[in-house]
C-alpha cells in the first residue's frame, strides 16, 4: 500500500488542522494506520492510531483530547483531526500502516509510510 499524508501547514497556537492520509494500491481498510510525529533532534513517536475495525483507537496521552483519528474506507483514507495545538505540537507528522496485532503500534512493526506533511504552530 502507498500512502499520500497532506493537510499540514502553519497555525497559529490554539488552532486546528486536519491531515489526511490517502491510500492507493491496497484497501486502507486491511491495515491498522498510526500517525507518528517528528521534531527536530527527536525520535519519531506514536501520535494516534487506529485499528482495522475502526473500533479500537489509541492516543498518546499527551494528545488524548485534543486529537481525534479516523477512518473512511470509502474514501481509502484516515483522518487526523488536531486541535487546541500548542507549539511543542509543531513536527513532520507521517501515517503508517501496519499489519501487525502488536498494539498500539509501533515504529518498528509499520511496514508501509507516507512521506511526511509538516505541521507549524506558532506561539
Amino acid at each position: 500500500v502507498q500512502l499520500q499524508a497532506s493537510g499540514g501547514g502553519l497555525v497559529q497556537a490554539g488552532g486546528s488542522l486536519r491531515l489526511s492520509c490517502a491510500a492507493s494500491g491496497r484497501a486502507i481498510s486491511s491495515y491498522t494506520v498510526g500517525w507518528f510525529r517528528q521534531a527536530p533532534g527527536k525520535d519519531r513517536e506514536l501520535v494516534a492510531a487506529i485499528r482495522r475495525s475502526g473500533t479500537a483507537t489509541y492516543y498518546s496521552p499527551s494528545m488524548k483530547g485534543r486529537f481525534t483519528i479516523s477512518r473512511d474506507n470509502a474514501r481509502n483514507t484516515v483522518y487526523l483531526e488536531m486541535s487546541s495545538l500548542k507549539a511543542e505540537d509543531t513536527a513532520v507528522y507521517y501515517c503508517a500502516a501496519a499489519t501487525s496485532v502488536y498494539w498500539p503500534p509501533r515504529v518498528s512493526s509499520m511496514i508501509s509510510w507516507g512521506q511526511g506533511t509538516l505541521v507549524t504552530v506558532s506561539s
